[in-house]
């Protein structure tokens, strides 16, 4: 399937069949996937953390609202970290950031308030969002990315130091009966005409 077919055919999954799990293959793949994700100066300011655990799993779904379901439905939950503490952040990136890479953060982003580098740093793991949502896709797995969750109670579950939780992403296969899918609730999307100029 080319990605335009892809494209038509990803939806947000709203219900996921509980018999289907994600194979350690295909999640070997997708963690080298989220290693080779691209990030401005590669400065790659992530952390992933993959829950397969159903106990587990169970505590994080108590933590993510009307995704509650999806969570304890899915195969698999796929959580994205950003690093919050700038210091850190600054030290490490010594031991795999070219020199040049260095000299644009310090000259270009480091200049900055705090909060404006944080953003840029969460930028980077948007980046990744979609680049792993495109993944899956690619490898017939199904996904619903959620920012809809208590990322305060998810640090905590997640027990990490120096690093703040973004969102989370559900994977695993379709319930064949869920409504989300495309061919029976449509995809709406704007026309082409509203969102995109030729100049």
């Amino acid at each position: 399937m080319n990605f335009l077919e892809l494209a038509r055919n990803r939806y947000t999954t709203k219900q996921y069949d509980t018999t289907k799990k994600v194979s350690d293959e295909d999640i070997e793949k997708l963690k080298e996937i989220l290693q080779l994700g691209p990030s401005s100066i590669n400065s790659q300011p992530w952390k992933f953390t993959i829950v397969s655990n159903e106990e587990l799993k169970k505590k994080f779904a108590k933590s993510s609202f009307i995704n509650e379901s999806r969570v304890n439905q899915a195969s698999h939950l796929v959580i994205f970290s950003c690093i919050d503490n700038l210091s850190v952040f600054e030290e490490s990136m010594k031991d795999y950031l070219d020199e040049g890479s260095i000299n644009y953060y310090n000259q270009m982003i480091k200049t900055k308030p705090e909060t404006t580098i944080k953003e840029w740093l969460h930028n980077q793991v948007y980046i990744s969002l979609g680049y792993f949502l495109s993944a899956c896709a690619a490898m017939g797995i199904d996904s619903t990315p959620m920012e809809g969750i208590v990322k305060e109670e998810y640090d905590e579950l997640l027990k990490i130091k120096d690093y703040t939780t973004m969102f989370a992403v559900a994977i695993g296969y379709r319930d064949p009966e869920d409504k989300n899918q495309p061919n029976i609730t449509p995809k709406s999307r704007k026309d082409q005409e509203q969102i995109i100029e030729f100049r």
